[in-house]
């Protein structure tokens, strides 16, 4: 059973934050869902991490091609990961279940700690999966580096 993370983001946005994720999470070996809940946002991200980081390449795709399976990193708004990813990462409030946590390695929530709507929904998301018995851990970068805050669960 993975473990699931909860990113709270109040120094960087989203977009400055997912690609060092994305980094990390390729050089352990997994092949990796971001799930959103808009296309259009997902197609935005696409676009961002086509340009960053400027040191190097991050491959990916966007969902709905003929070559989804072979991504190391797909951007999706579906709950399917045709690229048999071991890590799902999911912004913008996207659903994750418990049943995905205890099936992949890895489940990130990533969250804008300035918007009270998204605090709303980690925070539900958060009791949602420790009640289902998924271990969780809470990480702020409030201090300008990421510290773990809370555990439960496991």
């Amino acid at each position: 059973m993975g473990d699931v993370y909860f990113y709270h983001l109040t120094r960087r946005p989203l977009e400055a934050v997912l690609p060092d994720l994305l980094a990390r999470s390729l050089a352990r070996g997994w092949q990796v869902a971001v799930r959103g809940t808009d296309a259009g946002r997902m197609a935005w991200l696409d676009e961002r991490l086509w340009l960053e980081p400027k040191d190097s390449f991050l491959p990916h795709g966007v969902a709905g091609g003929p070559h989804d399976a072979m991504q190391p990193v797909l951007l999706t708004t579906e709950a399917a990961m045709p690229n048999g990813a071991a890590c799902l990462m999911a912004v913008d409030g996207a659903e994750v279940t418990g049943a995905e946590v205890g099936a992949l390695d890895r489940v990130c929530i990533l969250f804008d700690g300035n918007v009270d709507a998204a605090l709303t929904r980690a925070r539900a998301q958060w009791k949602t999966l420790t009640d289902a018995g998924c271990a969780a851990k809470y990480w702020s970068e409030e201090s300008g580096r990421w510290e773990m805050k809370a555990e439960a669960g496991g």
